[in-house]
């Protein structure tokens, strides 16, 4: 196959990286400084098993620049850009297929939160969407240069529509990856696994985003991890009343520990959180975060705790805390001056939650 990914951060690298060391085509496009270390050196991929260069990857500044080097029709074009990129990647995509007259190719979102998929179904109507959702820790080294930080290569993958090809293109897919070096997950609800790995991303996100603090500091605070299980509360009661199952994903049992987090006593579910989040996660800052102290003024937060928002208005379920996490977290995000009067003030959000 012939893929096109876009958004050259640390998961474009990882699956273009994988795909081509499994000699598969791939053109990757990112910023002009990825453009410019791949075209010099390759892309550097560092896994488990050492540090490699990957040189047969095209890189380029867009995809319109990646359909005029291109001597034969794409056949995926892998979504890996924050989402509140994804507006303008499938825009910059549209216009390159319009100017070039190359037949679309199949999309793939491999994206956080809910509401990519749509988007890009919405903006081509005749092809294929997939979904996919990625559980593999990585980080960024430097432009066109990433470290696995734990080999689990776990990717679930689902068909969000059949367009022109039919379930050929998620078979085709599928055998993509899993030669790439993947372990795949195929789910027949792609919805369901998209809103599970929602679950998994808002945990101590929002929160340490707020609070200028790590999942570990946070999490110390019992009422703040109380919080953040009314917060899962709400988007499993927002699932429930949307008829979206939460799924068993990778090694995390959603199925299985759904009904325990909705209605058993706090005082049982808060020290696992504090051990799996808390513990688990230590000082490392989540991607909400990232986001905020990046000065990019945008954030993923209404593709998670805002998507909870949105759809529990839909069918009817009340999300004051998802609400709140929401307003403030993208009230920092427009004035950034305000960080430091939340920073630590768990007393601050606690109150503004219980004023909803």
């Amino acid at each position: 196959m012939n893929v096109l990914i876009i958004g050259a951060g640390a998961i474009g690298c990882l699956i273009g990286g994988k795909l081509a060391r499994a000699n598969q085509q791939v053109t990757l496009a990112g910023r002009p400084t990825f453009v410019e270390a791949v075209r010099s050196r390759g892309l550097i991929l560092a896994d488990e098993t050492g540090r490699h260069t990957v040189r047969n990857v095209r890189a380029v500044a867009s995809p319109l620049e990646a359909l005029a080097r291109s001597d034969t029709a794409f056949d995926l074009a892998v979504f890996t850009v924050k989402s509140y990129d994804t507006a303008a990647a499938i825009g910059e995509l549209c216009a390159a297929l319009e100017a070039t007259g190359a037949p679309p190719p199949a999309l793939l979102s491999v994206q956080n939160g809910v509401g990519n998929e749509d988007a890009l179904a919405a903006a081509l109507p005749m092809v294929s969407v997939l979904a996919g959702s990625i559980t593999t820790p990585v980080s960024v080294e430097g432009p066109g240069a990433i470290h696995v930080d734990k080999p689990r290569y776990g990717l679930g993958l689902g068909l969000w529509r059949a367009g022109a090809g039919g379930t050929a293109v998620f078979d085709g897919t599928c055998t993509l990856l899993e030669n790439g070096g993947f372990t795949l997950q195929r789910y027949a609800n792609a919805q369901a696994m998209k809103w599970t790995k929602l679950l998994m991303n808002m945990m101590g996100n929002a929160t340490c985003a707020i609070l200028d603090e790590p999942p570990q500091t946070a999490f110390a605070d019992g009422k703040i991890v109380d919080l953040e299980i009314g917060a899962w509360r709400e988007a499993l009661a927002v699932m429930a009343a949307a008829k979206i199952p939460a799924l068993n994903m990778d090694k995390y049992p959603f199925a299985t520990l759904a009904p325990l987090i909705r209605y058993a006593p706090k005082a049982l579910i808060r020290p696992i959180l504090r051990s799996q989040i808390g513990g688990a996660r230590g000082g490392k800052l989540p991607s909400l975060h990232i986001d905020l102290h990046s000065s990019k003024g945008r954030s993923e937060v209404g593709w998670l705790n805002g998507a909870v928002m949105r759809k529990g208005g839909e069918v009817g379920v009340a999300t004051p805390v998802n609400q709140v996490l929401t307003e403030v977290l993208s009230d920092l995000v427009a004035h950034p001056d305000e960080i430091r009067t939340w920073r630590g003030n768990h007393a601050r959000l606690l109150a503004a939650v219980k004023g909803r």
